[in-house]
């Protein structure tokens, strides 16, 4: 299955906008959804403090700010027929 990670932090107007967006396009197209809030002093604080919310597929770099819902499901298509 198909692992998607969305890096927030409390109080995001684009996390939320972005979890929207993700969670719409998992309706048709499952996924395991993972959220980690990063916190000052946090492993992953340092490197996205100013960069979320940012979402990984399968540990790999995909989107930041903003997800578009299109390119994301051509994402995990993508994801999926490597996978095969």
């Amino acid at each position: 299955m198909i692992i998607v990670e969305i890096f927030s932090k409390e109080e995001c107007h684009l996390c939320g906008v972005a979890k929207e967006a993700i969670k719409k396009v998992q309706q048709s197209h499952p996924f395991e959804l993972r959220e980690i809030l990063i916190r000052e002093g946090d492993a992953y604080y340092e490197q996205y403090k100013e960069r979320i919310p940012v979402i990984h597929i399968n540990n790999k770099f995909a989107f930041q700010y903003r997800v578009n819902e299109k390119d994301f499901l051509l994402r995990l298509q993508s994801e999926s027929e490597s996978a095969s």
